[in-house]
């Protein structure tokens, strides 16, 4: 019997390494860890299927070719069995947070559905990266984030399917909402008052060590059915950690006064204005860090020993962190998910579209540039380039979406030069990318509605181009037409301005270009490669 065990395991592990693996179905792959597991997967030698509600959103990552993606969505169970046939090993790494007071049970009901639906396909397997929970308070006391937590951890170990719960506290890596909170709170207040819980005890993980935990226990024994407490090496206060993040960053020590008078919800606000995370989604971890959330047991390491030279210390995390960040290698951020209550609608013009009210304002300009070279700005737009325009007004418009609980401007790009479908920009979203043709954005920021911004660039035929810009706003209810009357005066100003001095902008690019000298076997100089980045 022994014999004919191990030489059955020999054969699957064969398969993994053939690439003929088992096929793993992945939720939440435009999320922050689902974007990176995917990759891990596959070079582990699995299969995998992702899960998306718009599978347009996977169009642009680097792996898009080599997964299935079906449309679905967990909070409709009838999409539920054809995502699961054939599927040996689930991962749920998604949440309804954020989706409105009823989240709680959004979560519950999404989860069972989820599990059922892996039971009657006959799934070996479901694997949750749920949250840390401090001992000895009652759940009832929890914040309603880490009690979702838990509740959908339960749902899915009730379906009856071996169900591997990874319980973490801070995931520390470039783009995680928890380390940016980090980064920016030590980077710019050298001193600060600072709520109580920056006393409370912490035990950060590595993202690298979340992901080699997660693609591990896909090959658990069938028998393990249980919640796993997964943490890094050290226990450390928040203040800690702020502090050593600064001894690695090359900082100044940072003078830390807490005060016991701001409460969770004033603290998600300060946190919001202070570091690019919106306080709803500053909000929940907050509430997380106001519990000590320390790792009771480590018996993962029975099933999936620690690496030859330990887990990951927070040093090290924050090292590879700013690593990435300076080589612009960030592969997900925890922006690369929608937002909560973020606007999903399509374009007014798509087929599928409901009719209503839309307002535009169109522009156009020819411009004394090759396409390519007006490409180069339209690509470029956002982040530290700015928007083309009236810098002040955009800079109150984003502080007045912050303000109201908003992204804000601060999201920034997640490469300088690319973009992708799926990208946060600043307080919008991109929906459409034609290289050398179309820009398309969705508004994020909060509107009394839907908006879009489209950026267009046409070839004129005489070695020049026209730039095209639209932007749409559908309002909903009598606010958003009286929000659209009252910023309209203000569109000659700010679309207006953004058309000349794109146009101008590319002009210069296109007369720099003429006067620089390089080799005639390249493309012009700032054009793109073949796959997209720059040459």
């Amino acid at each position: 019997m022994g014999t004919e065990r191990a030489d059955g395991r020999d054969q699957a592990d064969q398969r993994v390494r053939d690439g003929q693996g088992p096929l793993c179905l992945v939720t939440g792959a435009t999320g922050y860890i689902g974007g990176r597991l995917v990759p891990e997967l596959l070079d582990a030698g699995y299969r995998v299927r992702c899960l998306a509600r718009d599978p347009n959103r996977l169009r642009d990552q680097p792996w898009r070719q080599r997964v299935e993606v079906t449309t679905g969505d967990v909070t409709r169970a009838e999409t539920l069995p054809a995502a699961f046939e054939d599927v040996e090993v689930a991962y749920y790494l998604v949440h309804a947070l954020g989706s409105g007071s009823d989240f709680e049970r959004v979560d519950r009901e999404a989860a069972r559905s989820f599990g059922r639906a892996a039971k009657e396909a006959g799934a070996g397997r479901l694997v949750y990266l749920g949250g840390l929970t401090p001992p000895g308070v009652p759940e009832s006391e929890l914040s309603p984030h880490l009690r979702s937590r838990a509740e959908v951890g339960r749902e899915l170990a009730a379906s009856g399917v071996p169900t591997a719960q990874l319980r973490a506290a801070v995931i520390l890596g470039s783009g995680s909402a928890s380390f940016e909170m980090l980064r920016y709170l030590s980077e710019r207040l050298p001193a600060m008052i600072t709520p109580h819980w920056v006393n409370t005890r912490i035990q950060p993980l590595a993202v690298r060590d979340v992901l080699r935990y997660l693609v591990a226990v896909a090959e658990l024994p069938s028998d393990v059915s249980r919640a796993f407490d997964v943490g890094g090496p050290q226990v450390l206060t928040y203040r800690q950690m702020m502090q050593r993040y600064a001894s690695v960053a090359g900082l100044k020590r940072r003078l830390i006064l807490p005060v016991p008078l701001l409460t969770p919800r004033l603290s998600s606000r300060w946190v919001g204005l202070v570091t690019p995370v919106p306080s709803g989604i500053a909000g929940p971890l907050v509430e997380s860090l106001r519990y000590e959330v320390v790792c009771r047991e480590h018996d993962i390491a029975a099933y999936v020993p620690d690496p030859p030279g330990g887990l990951t210390s927070f040093e090290q995390a924050v090292r590879l962190a700013l690593r990435r960040v300076k080589d612009r290698d960030v592969a997900t951020s925890w922006s690369s998910a929608s937002l909560p209550g973020a606007p999903s609608d399509p374009l007014p013009t798509d087929p599928d579209w409901s009719g209503g009210n839309l307002y535009e304002d169109r522009r156009a300009r020819a411009v004394d540039a090759p396409p390519w070279a007006l490409w180069q700005v339209v690509r470029g737009i956002g982040g530290q380039n700015g928007w083309y325009s009236f810098p002040l007004a955009w800079s109150v418009r984003g502080l007045l979406d912050r303000l109201s609980g908003g992204v804000g401007l601060r999201r920034g790009r997640r490469d300088p030069c690319d973009l992708r479908v799926g990208d946060s920009l600043d307080f919008w979203r991109v929906e459409e990318v034609v290289p050398e043709k179309l820009l398309r954005l969705r508004a994020e920021m909060r509107l009394p509605g839907l908006a879009w911004l489209e950026l267009c660039v046409e070839d004129d035929g005489r070695g020049g181009s026209v730039y095209r810009q639209r932007a749409l706003f559908r309002p909903r209810g009598l606010a958003g037409h009286a929000y659209w009357w009252s910023v309209s005066p203000f569109h000659a100003i700010v679309f207006g301005g953004m058309a000349r001095n794109i146009a101008r902008k590319a002009a210069e690019r296109a007369r720099s270009a003429r006067t620089t000298p390089h080799d005639p076997a390249d493309p012009a100089p700032g054009r793109t490669s073949p796959k997209g980045s720059p040459s």
